[in-house]
């Protein structure tokens, strides 16, 4: 006669009809196809085995034409009976809940052996497989430990029983006191689980999780607080997978082990790194391309109140810039007033057919003007430029003008500049604020002719002490490692999102914006 592999209505327990065997709870056993004769099967009581160290069977080396299904479907092979097996004996979802009525009493009671939680139902269940809570309704939930599957719905707290003794007449204390009954930490005969993986996993930012929770004596494994993008593998909830667009930051996990004798749970700190620093994109701009950013928020980097008050006015920029052909005038960089005739600004250009660098401080009428040789940015190739100011006076004197010119220098490839120097009026003696930021655009105008710029960054003080540090021998770096890193730096690409670039300086607050740009501005082309 063959043996039928029945589980109840409830999903607590399962049987085994036409077998001698005793009924057994739910996660007790598994099936697996015996290691010596494929046509027979072998079940596993899991239980028992942790709790005595060696491995108990309930049925050994059985052939599997000699169990059905519940409806009596005979098995094909080995490998469907023991997979057909092991999920009736392990219930991952409630079947049959019960919804109690005002005058539905239950009364719970530890076994003799304090393995056991006998209901007066007739139902029973493995300590610590089943847990009290509280509902939104005021009453209390019996669940599955291991899945939160109602078994017993709405129980009255004015109904409930511990061995014949109602639970204090309290919501939360009941609850209490009932899990103390269903979780037997100190029972005699085997001992609590003891998680024994590491409670820290470190990942960088687009790195996948391969995690597996280990614990002497675990039977049944649990997670909370499971980000989103993270999941259990299927068959093995105590192995998490995914993870991979979890930005930087710490996620803490809580995770449990469970047996027959207690619950071990711990919190897991996933700590994400943001990824190592690498180079490879820069922005390509072409025609009426540009970048804009509030300018406001360079006024006190960029801007001043006056003619120079010294070191408090002092700023640095640092870029790295391959230019074209074109024998066109095509700026780099400009910040300052919306009139550029008389209003001052600060603008960097890019002297096409001379291949050379123009600074431009001042308005239209009064302004420094300092360019760079001929040749010394030539077209097609990465060159790196740091220009400084010291912060000093910057015009109103003829007798001085060569000491504005020297409030200036400018560095390519870490090497200073000889550079060719002329004025309007002397120079600018007034103040410098920000109605425009933009990158490859003069106020109107001037556009890059299929530029590329990168690594953008500005300090907010005179760095010229550490322009090789800046240069770095030509390798492109993580500048906020330096001393002094910068108060503003724009990757140009590297992760940025179109059509925005962020601020990954000291003051991390001015986002550029791509106009007349698309996504394929962002070029895999970097120094």
């Amino acid at each position: 006669m063959a043996i039928r592999v029945i589980r109840n209505a409830a999903g607590n327990c399962v049987n085994f009809l036409g077998s001698s065997n005793p009924v057994y709870w739910n996660a007790c056993l598994s099936a697996v196809v015996d290691g010596t004769y494929s046509d027979r099967i072998n079940i596993i009581n899991d239980i028992r085995t942790v709790a005595e160290g060696t491995t108990i069977y309930e049925f050994f080396q059985v052939p599997y034409s000699d169990f059905e299904q519940a409806d009596g479907t005979a098995f094909t092979s080995a490998s469907e009976a023991a997979t057909y097996i092991t999920a009736q004996a392990n219930v991952a979802s409630n079947t049959g809940s019960f919804v109690l009525s005002d005058n539905d009493t239950l009364n719970f009671a530890l076994d003799s052996t304090d393995t056991t939680i006998l209901v007066d139902n007739g139902d029973s269940y493995a300590v610590n497989t089943i847990q009290a809570v509280a509902n939104d309704d005021g009453h209390i939930d019996i669940v599955k430990h291991t899945t939160s599957g109602v078994i017993f719905g709405s129980l009255r707290v004015a109904n409930a029983q511990i061995a014949g003794v109602a639970v204090t007449q309290d919501l939360a204390t009941a609850v209490n006191e009932l899990n103390s009954l269903f979780t037997q930490t100190a029972s005699a005969g085997g001992s609590a689980p003891v998680i024994t993986s590491p409670t820290t996993v470190n990942m960088t930012e687009g790195d996948t999780l391969n995690y597996e929770l280990t614990a002497t004596g675990g039977v049944a494994f649990e997670w909370v607080n499971i980000p989103q993008g993270i999941a259990t593998v299927d068959g093995n909830n105590r192995k998490l997978i995914g993870g991979s667009e979890l930005v930087s930051d710490t996620y803490t996990l809580t995770a449990r082990a469970i047996n027959y004798y207690g619950v071990d749970e711990v919190d897991i700190d996933l700590v994400i790194s943001a990824p190592p620093y690498a180079n490879t994109k820069s922005i390509e701009m072409f025609n009426s391309d540009y970048m804009g950013a509030n300018a406001a928020l360079l006024d006190s980097t960029l801007g001043r109140s006056g003619n120079g008050s010294g070191s408090g006015d002092a700023w640095t920029i640092a870029f790295w810039y391959k230019g074209t052909t074109d024998g066109s005038g095509q700026s780099i960089l400009y910040y300052g007033s919306n009139d550029v005739t008389n209003g001052a600004h600060v603008e960097l250009r890019y002297v096409g057919g001379f291949d050379r660098l123009r600074l431009r401080y001042g308005s239209g009428n009064n302004y420094l003007q300092l360019m760079t040789p001929s040749n010394s940015l030539p077209a097609g190739t990465w060159k790196h430029v740091v220009v400084t100011y010291d912060g000093g006076t910057t015009g109103a004197s003829s007798g001085d003008i060569n000491t504005y010119y020297g409030r200036f220098a400018v560095y390519i490839d870490g090497s200073p500049q000889n550079m060719s120097n002329n004025h309007g009026n002397y120079g600018w003696s007034g103040a410098i604020s920000g109605q425009n930021l933009r990158i490859g655009r003069y106020a109107s105008g001037n556009y890059q002719k299929g530029g590329k710029i990168d690594e953008i960054a500005i300090w907010d003080s005179d760095r010229t002490s550490n322009v090789a540090g800046i240069y770095n021998s030509g390798s492109t770096h993580d500048l906020s490692q330096l001393a002094t890193p910068p108060k503003h730096w724009w990757r140009m690409g590297d992760g940025d999102t179109y059509p925005y670039l962020q601020d990954n300086g000291t003051a991390n607050n001015c986002v550029f914006q791509m106009y007349n740009m698309t996504a394929a501005n962002i070029v895999t082309d970097a120094p």
